[in-house]
């Protein structure tokens, strides 16, 4: 086991642009000079993080650092689940370098100051993770899963916009508005007695209130309650979801009538092929299974 007040840090680099790269070693020097252990590796791909996480989890390593945004956070997530015992305490904590570092901004939209004295200070909290099941597999999340029209903007921004920053984000959602799909997601909400196969332009399951860094999706979302927050967003018209695009920034788009929100302890989904899904900001395409909650199994330094 490794010393008490060590910190096993995942850097991407190439996070937010580039940004993450620059900014990373004062900010890590920040924290040492508060006594704080740290031992950071950089990823060099896609998807290494997992790999770092899981052999220094490994090696006695129970505390984490995601250097990066929240595809970072993602990936040490993965690489602690379900590997780990859950009766095992882990804590994640975050250097918001990235582009959207959606999950930090249910507690502070202060970015990495607010971390940088979080870590410093010793808070924490305990925290959800949520489980998907999959065709191909199992994995596992923090901030949320989404998809319909929220998957598609983030597939577009990915495959066409991944350096832009904000003005990806904004670019992908206009394009998707152009090709607007609207399409149903079969699935059993807490065994319900029936499939609901009803035509969305989106579906969020969520564990945290924002995505896309400053989109407030799920306002009621709370990371810690054992539940998935569940929106929807019925068979709004392209020129309604216009008018209110800015009500997904301030939450308020669950007041609109063809909205609707609940909390959820288990998911079945009834898919007969692979969808697009935007899962902590990976985009990936999957067969969706069963998603479910394990209550308070993660400490996050908030």
């Amino acid at each position: 086991m490794t010393a008490p007040n060590t910190f096993f840090a995942v850097v991407n680099p190439a996070a937010g642009g580039g940004r993450a790269r620059k900014l990373v070693g004062a900010a890590l020097d920040r924290l040492r000079a508060g006594r704080i252990n740290v031992e950071a590796v950089h990823t060099n791909a896609p998807g290494e993080g997992i790999t770092l996480a899981r052999d220094a989890y490994l090696r006695g390593h129970r505390k984490f650092i995601a250097v990066g945004g929240d595809g970072t956070s993602y990936e040490i997530v993965n690489g602690l689940f379900p590997r780990r015992g859950l009766d095992e305490p882990v804590t994640l904590a975050f250097l918001p370098l990235g582009t959207g570092n959606s999950f930090l901004r249910d507690f502070s939209d202060r970015g990495v100051e607010h971390a940088i004295e979080s870590i410093l200070a010793g808070r924490s909290q305990a925290c959800d993770v949520l489980r998907l099941r999959h065709a191909e597999g199992v994995l596992h999340y923090i901030n949320l899963l989404s998809m319909g029209f929220a998957a598609d903007v983030a597939m577009l921004r990915a495959r066409r916009f991944s350096r832009w920053g904000e003005l990806g984000y904004q670019s992908s959602i206009f394009i998707s508005l152009v090709r607007f799909r609207r399409r149903p997601f079969p699935l059993i909400v807490d065994g319900e007695p029936e499939v609901d196969h009803r035509p969305c332009l989106f579906l969020t399951f969520n564990n945290s209130k924002f995505t896309g860094g400053t989109m407030m999706i799920a306002p009621n979302a709370d990371v810690n309650d054992g539940l998935i927050e569940y929106v929807r967003w019925g068979m709004i018209g392209r020129l309604g979801l216009i008018r209110n695009l800015p009500t997904l920034y301030d939450g308020t788009h669950i007041q609109h009538p063809l909205a609707e929100r609940r909390t959820a302890k288990r998911i079945d989904f009834r898919f007969q092929e692979r969808v697009d899904v935007m899962v902590d900001g990976e985009v990936l395409t999957l067969q969706c299974q069963t998603l479910d909650v394990l209550p308070s199994t993660l400490n996050v330094v908030v």
